[in-house]
């Protein structure tokens, strides 16, 4: 059963942070530590670096016209990185 263990390897991470993630400070706490956790993720299924997507998305999302964020998506985004698409 070969999906078995990708599925367990995949959340083997979840479960190893579990103690760590207990302490979160709050309700809100932690579900904002899932809504990172959540982008992180959805960074590497797209094949895109999660911490240059983020930089980059944090640095210029204040100054980003909210019609376009989807431009910002890591879908989008990687297609827009010349260094990106090349590295793929």
């Amino acid at each position: 059963m070969p999906f078995n263990n990708a599925a367990e390897r995949a959340l083997r991470g979840i479960a190893l942070g579990r103690k760590s993630w207990l302490f979160a400070g709050s309700d809100w706490g932690g579900e904002r530590a899932a809504a990172i956790y959540s982008l992180i993720i959805t960074a590497k299924l797209n094949n895109v670096d999660p911490r240059a997507w983020l930089a980059d998305g944090l640095a210029r999302i204040a100054d980003y016209p909210a019609s376009q964020l989807h431009e910002l998506l890591p879908w989008n985004w990687k297609n827009a990185q010349p260094h990106q698409a090349a590295a793929a």
